[in-house]
C-alpha cells in the first residue's frame, strides 16, 4: 500500500484525510508541483522548488516549508514507495478555515500540504516517443493566470478529453489566432536550425522542463525563438514537440490532422529528448 504525506504525517493512502472545508477543494485555492524520478533520484527538483515559491506568493500564501524540508520529504517517500522511475506529487492549498467563505482565511490558518507518488517503470523509455503525438488544437478558454501552478484544472481535462475523443494524444490551446501551450504542457515548432516557442507571460505556464530544454538548446548550437506562432505555421514546420516534467521532451508528428515532414519523429526533438535525459539524470539529487 502507497505512503502519502499529509501535514506533517506519513500514512496509508487509506488512511489519509482532508478536510471538506479545505479551500483547495472548495474553491481549488491552491497550487501544485511534480517531480519526476528517474533511477530513484529527483529530477531538476531546484526549478520545482523555485516556481512552488513564485505561484504561492502569486496567490498571497507562505511556503509552509524551506526547500531543504521539501526535499527531506520527496526523498523520504520515494524510498517508503521504493519508487525507482515515476513522480512525486505535492500541493498546498491555503488550508481549512473552519466554514466555506470568498474572502481568504486569517493568516494563522495553516496551509495544507500533501504529497504522494506515482510509480511509473521505464519513465524515460516510453515507447510513445519513438512514434510522436497527434494533437488537435482547440480554443483557450482557461482562466488568464496560467503561469500560477494552480489544482484549478477543469478545462485542461476537457481539453484531454477532446483530444482523445478525437482520437489523439493531446490538445494544443488557440488563443487570439497564437498557440499558448499543451493542456500539460508547453508547445514548440522547428524550421531548419530554429526553435520556436512562445514567450514566458501570464498566458502560459513557465515550464521547469522548458527552461532547461531551451538552455541545452542553445548550447547544441540551435537557434532559439521566443515568440508566438499559428497553428498554419505549426503545420507547415518541419517538426514539433512539447515538454513537460513527466513527459520531457515528446515529438509532435501530427496537428489538426496534418503530417509534419514525413510522420514520425524529427532529428531536433529527438536529439533533445536525449541531451535532456541525459543531462538531468547527471544533475538528479
Amino acid at each position: 500500500m502507497r505512503t502519502v504525506y499529509v501535514n506533517g504525517d506519513y500514512l496509508p493512502e487509506t488512511e489519509a484525510k482532508v478536510s471538506v472545508f479545505d479551500r483547495g477543494f472548495l474553491m481549488a485555492d491552491g497550487v501544485y508541483e511534480v517531480t519526476s524520478v528517474l533511477g530513484g533520484k529527483l529530477i531538476d527538483f531546484g526549478g520545482h522548488c523555485k516556481r512552488l515559491s513564485r505561484s504561492l506568493s502569486e496567490l498571497e500564501m507562505k511556503n509552509p516549508l524551506s526547500d531543504e524540508e521539501w526535499l527531506a520529504i520527496h526523498r523520504e517517500l520515494v524510498a517508503r514507495n521504493d519508487i525507482t522511475d515515476g513522480m512525486v506529487y505535492l500541493q498546498v492549498t491555503r488550508g481549512n478555515p473552519g466554514d466555506r467563505d470568498f474572502a481568504y482565511p486569517a493568516d494563522d490558518v495553516q496551509p495544507t500540504v500533501v504529497l504522494f507518488t506515482q510509480s511509473k517503470p521505464g519513465l524515460a523509455e516510453s515507447p510513445v516517443a519513438k512514434v510522436g503525438w497527434k494533437v488537435i488544437s482547440i480554443p483557450d478558454a482557461r482562466w488568464a493566470r496560467r503561469d500560477i501552478k494552480t489544482v484549478q484544472l477543469l478545462y485542461p481535462s476537457m481539453g484531454k478529453m477532446m483530444a482523445k475523443k478525437a482520437g489523439v494524444d493531446d490538445a494544443w490551446f488557440v488563443e487570439d489566432g497564437f498557440v499558448t501551450e499543451g493542456t500539460s504542457n508547453n508547445a514548440y515548432i522547428v524550421k531548419g536550425n530554429k526553435i520556436v516557442t512562445r514567450a514566458l507571460s501570464n498566458d502560459i505556464l513557465h515550464g521547469i522542463t522548458r527552461a532547461a530544454v531551451l538552455r541545452f538548446a542553445k548550447e547544441a548550437q540551435f537557434d532559439v525563438e521566443e515568440r508566438n506562432f499559428t497553428i498554419e505555421e505549426a503545420q507547415s514546420a518541419d517538426e514539433a514537440f512539447i515538454t513537460s516534467a513527466s513527459a520531457f521532451v515528446m515529438p509532435v508528428v501530427e496537428i489538426d490532422g496534418k503530417s509534419l515532414g514525413n510522420g514520425t519523429p524529427g532529428n531536433a526533438a529527438r536529439r533533445m529528448r536525449e541531451i535532456y535525459l541525459e543531462e538531468m539524470r547527471k544533475a538528479a539529487i
